[in-house]
């Protein structure tokens, strides 16, 4: 049976902070750890759908704090809006506060006619070439080599350095020219195994057509846990926004969510991801409370070999 790592997402959105059941960042942080997990992540919502969330550079900084093992990843931030050289600061600085535990997940950004996105004048065009600018630019930076800004007539060597952390670009297939340039690994969402299996091998053919390593996967998206009512109102309100909102063709939307009704079959949809090609699953559940299903999700994990 292939191993794979298991990630948890911090409750960084507004409606989550607001829940009685709903612990601190670091509280949250640390149960993570406690649960024998090996990542936690932060979503880029306040630019990404606009939903009001806390910043995730933030979040992950308070969470590097209270931490010692369990690796940091963003799940993705959106580049666009943010200058390479601040960005490469924030990673920077978030490499020492967390000896070196940073996953960096980036995209284009899915929402750039949302509010912050419009109030920050960011352009909605354009959004790919201005990713690739700014993840060229950010190696040097965040390892404190000198770089030359020519519309700025300035160069810039930022300190202290840092090892620069593994890229996770995340996106659809689309993306993978980017990979291969770029990054470490690809982060989809909403992918059901055997979809998985088929663009995993896709990839990884082409990365090995250019004499490139292998690259990682780390699948995001949307876990419904147990059974009744909520689990399927839950599941019914995924898949119409999916369809709705992202595009998405129902039958394909349909098969996205993953379901489980008992932590033996989550293990049993963790290992079948491995099977199919994914080196980490990172995913919250959308009708549990943030606890309950870090303790799903934990027993899952517990099942699992390695």
């Amino acid at each position: 049976m292939s191993t794979i790592d298991i990630g948890a997402v911090l409750p960084s959105a507004t409606e989550e902070l607001t829940d009685p059941r709903t612990p601190g960042i670091a509280a949250a942080a640390v149960a993570v750890e406690e649960h024998g997990l090996e990542s936690l992540w932060v979503a880029d919502l306040v630019l990404g759908d606009g939903t009001p969330a806390l910043e995730p550079a933030l979040t992950l900084a308070a969470a590097a704090s209270v931490t010692r093992r369990v690796r940091l990843g963003f799940g993705v931030l959106s580049v666009p809006p943010r200058p390479a050289p601040w960005l490469a600061t924030q990673i920077a600085t978030l490499q020492h506060l967390s000896a070196n535990r940073l996953l960096l997940g980036v995209g284009i950004g899915g929402f750039p006619d949302s509010p912050l996105w419009r109030a920050l004048g960011v352009p909605t065009k354009g959004r790919g070439r201005a990713t690739d600018a700014t993840l060229e630019l950010l190696p040097p930076l965040v390892t404190g080599e000198e770089v030359r800004f020519e519309e700025a007539d300035t160069t810039l060597r930022l300190a202290p350095a840092a090892p620069m952390p593994p890229v996770l670009v995340g996106g659809t297939e689309k993306a993978f020219d980017r990979i291969l340039r770029v990054g470490a690994g690809w982060l989809p969402s909403q992918l059901s195994p055997a979809d998985l299996l088929a663009a995993a091998e896709r990839l990884r053919a082409r990365a090995r057509e250019q004499g490139l390593p292998r690259p990682q996967i780390t699948l995001g998206g949307h876990l419904i846990l147990g059974e009744g009512s909520s689990a399927r109102e839950a599941y019914d309100t995924l898949v119409r926004q999916l369809v709705e909102e992202h595009g998405i063709p129902e039958e394909e939307a349909a098969r996205g969510p993953m379901l489980a009704r008992t932590p033996e079959e989550l293990a049993e949809l963790y290992s079948a991801y491995a099977e199919a090609g994914a080196d980490r699953v990172i995913a919250g559940a959308d009708n549990l409370g943030w606890e309950e299903q870090l303790d799903f999700i934990g027993r899952a994990r517990a099942l699992l070999p390695g």
